[in-house]
């Protein structure tokens, strides 16, 4: 089976890549697809890493509503942790496969646009608006950019940092700026990877995993408590691509070799896929 010009975006946190078992499957997950001509992108981020670094500088993580707080300090820490330590190490663990990595972050030639964030009010933290920092929101991906790096065949590997018109580097949001990277491309998969890898109905019982939900399903499982958490903005912000051109999305773990390719034609082996 040959999936020529077929497009994947595939977000990966950074719990993930704690896990040398999760790296090594991923990287073969990945050289799976790539075998198979799928045109692949690869956007990360780097949550534990950059909070154990952030300990090492004597600065404390500071979150509001699971969202980070990053002071002029923090930012520098999020530089060097997520477009240097995590960045490097997985670019070099899919080189180590043998495939053709590129590593980069949304600032390399404008890659992602962001402005700043303004002070927003946040649910359950009271009516004063919170400041978040040197935190943007994402404005714009450089399609020209992205589409040449693909052009090239090569895979980008991109650290979720944003950049201004002024030069101005901010601290991302990795789940709302891999949407807009699918959106973009108008991608035919959207992989969100995490450690548990699928949508369960109890988290205790392996068999109890939902194979496959369409948009009014997802959102009745929300409402019933099933899918909850940080999973809930991650489904929520991924479903409104299913009207914008993308095909399909799937939860999924890397830990298990032919993972990804099993969720690509829909088998229904590994994963949760969201369709419309």
């Amino acid at each position: 089976m040959t999936n020529k010009n077929k497009t994947v975006v595939i977000k990966v946190g950074g719990d993930v890549l704690l896990d040398q078992q999760e790296r090594e499957g991923l990287a073969n997950n990945i050289r799976q697809l790539h075998s198979q001509s799928w045109q692949i992108v690869l956007l990360h981020g780097g949550g534990p890493q950059v909070n154990s670094l952030q300990e090492k500088h004597g600065l404390t993580p500071n979150k509001v509503a699971g969202r980070r707080i990053t002071s002029e300090a923090d930012l520098v820490v999020v530089k060097q942790a997520i477009a240097g330590e995590v960045n490097v190490n997985l670019t070099a663990e899919l080189i180590k496969v043998g495939l053709p990595a590129f590593g980069c972050h949304g600032a390399s030639g404008n890659l992602i646009k962001a402005t700043k964030r303004p002070p927003i009010k946040v649910s359950g933290e009271g009516d004063e608006p919170i400041d978040f920092g040197e935190v943007g929101d994402v404005s714009e991906i450089n399609l020209t950019l992205l589409e040449g790096l693909l052009a090239l065949k090569v895979i980008p590997v991109i650290a979720t940092l944003g950049i201004s018109n002024n030069g101005r580097v901010f601290n991302i949001n990795a789940d709302t700026t891999v949407v807009k990277i699918a959106k973009e491309l108008k991608a035919d998969l959207l992989l969100l990877t995490t450690g548990v890898g699928a949508v369960f109905k109890d988290l205790s019982q392996p068999e109890s995993r939902i194979k496959q939900v369409n948009q009014e399903q997802a959102k009745q499982l929300i409402e019933d408590g099933i899918i909850q958490g940080g999973m809930i903005p991650k489904v929520e912000e991924a479903m409104t691509l299913l009207n914008e051109g993308v095909g399909s999305i799937a939860i999924v773990s890397g830990r298990h070799v032919g993972a990804f390719q099993a969720v690509a034609e829909g088998t229904g082996e590994f994963g949760t896929k969201i369709v419309s």
